[in-house]
């Protein structure tokens, strides 16, 4: 498919045709009936979908769980690079920009992969290579004997350097969580830095970046709480939200719940994130709050691509909607593989 050119017609085309993805995702009333129904109904019903062409390819050769799974993976994939090729002008270089997260993702399922010797096969079914790894690059890493060799074979791209200086001592699976963090801490600098670089549609990707780090720095807030380890909180921050990490210090001190939340709503700008923050007062497991707070985020990216309907805004929300049905169909296929209850099943969804 041949990019498109940069101004203001091809600008409208590409974010109407988010639109049109979007009204495609599946609505909350069939992941309500796929709770009801066994793997085999469901494959078939993802068959029925904008899955068809992945899963008719992939059905020689794989079925059941590992079918529903690298089908989702291909399609988020190819989807999200055929959102590249007709995205136009700066808009392309702020997705572009964006989608490299999945670099980090990617790596370090290799990493942990093959650290725990996982077959090369079922490592390639969980990777999306939709940043600027691609595919083929991503097998020739899947391939390297050793983690130290995987990361030797990531010379000249970005994540490379923070790599190679974290495991200058050789790859231990200890060190990954903070590593990850750390990756994670670079890519949303460099976010921020082209965001501020004076690039066009530069303060309305500023502000998905500010939601999504204060997103993460929240749900990190009450994850951290749980398990009352605040000090390791500060390594996992990520600068650059409306909340500072000083802010974040001084509120992991704070041992009653409802006394944090006080201390929490006054530095949240966003009011859909104040009034849930006031719901979690309540006594919520982890992983409802990180769900709620996902559906927070979501409902903000639709308000901020209506209110810029021509920006970077319908992309990054559309992404975002695409990335949750797959999280979704994944749960839904893995909670039936373990024969989970639907009841169960439902508390790992987004909608």
């Amino acid at each position: 498919m041949a990019e498109v050119r940069a101004g203001p017609v091809p600008y409208i085309y590409v974010c109407t045709r988010m639109r049109v993805r979007k009204a495609k995702l599946l609505p909350r009333e069939e992941y309500l009936r796929m709770l009801n129904m066994g793997l085999s109904e469901i494959t078939r019903f993802i068959e029925e979908t904008q899955y068809k062409k992945e899963i008719d390819e992939l059905a020689t050769s794989f079925h059941g769980i590992d079918l529903i799974e690298i089908a989702l993976s291909w399609n988020l994939a190819k989807e999200y690079q055929n959102i590249q090729k007709i995205t136009p002008g700066t808009l392309k270089d702020l997705t572009r920009a964006y989608l490299r997260k999945w670099d980090i993702q990617n790596v370090l399922t290799v990493l942990r992969g093959k650290l725990h010797g996982e077959r090369s096969g079922k490592i390639r079914e969980v990777l999306i290579p939709a940043g600027e790894l691609d595919k083929h690059f991503l097998d020739r890493l899947i391939e390297e004997p050793t983690p130290e060799r995987i990361i030797e074979a990531l010379k000249g791209k970005g994540v490379y350097p923070l790599l190679s200086r974290s495991f200058d001592g050789g790859v231990k699976e200890e060190f990954l969580p903070r590593v990850e963090n750390e990756l994670y801490k670079q890519f949303y600098a460099e976010l921020i830095s082209m965001a501020m670089s004076g690039i066009k549609g530069g303060r309305q990707f500023m502000d998905y970046i500010t939601l999504d780090i204060d997103i993460k720095n929240i749900s990190n807030m009450f994850r951290f709480r749980a398990d009352q380890s605040g000090e390791e909180m500060m390594s996992a921050v990520i600068p650059g939200g409306t909340i500072s990490p000083q802010q974040i210090q001084r509120l992991m001190y704070i041992r009653d719940r409802n006394e944090f939340i006080d201390a929490l709503v006054p530095l949240v700008k966003v009011r859909v994130l104040r009034e849930l923050l006031e719901k979690l007062r309540e006594e919520k497991s982890i992983r409802e709050i990180e769900i709620d707070l996902i559906k927070v985020q979501l409902a903000e990216m639709e308000s901020m691509s209506k209110l810029h309907p021509f920006s970077i805004h319908p992309i990054l929300a559309y992404l975002e909607m695409k990335k949750y049905e797959i999280i979704n169909l994944r749960a839904l296929a893995r909670g039936k593989e373990s024969k989970l209850t639907p009841d169960r099943i439902r508390e790992y969804l987004v909608i």
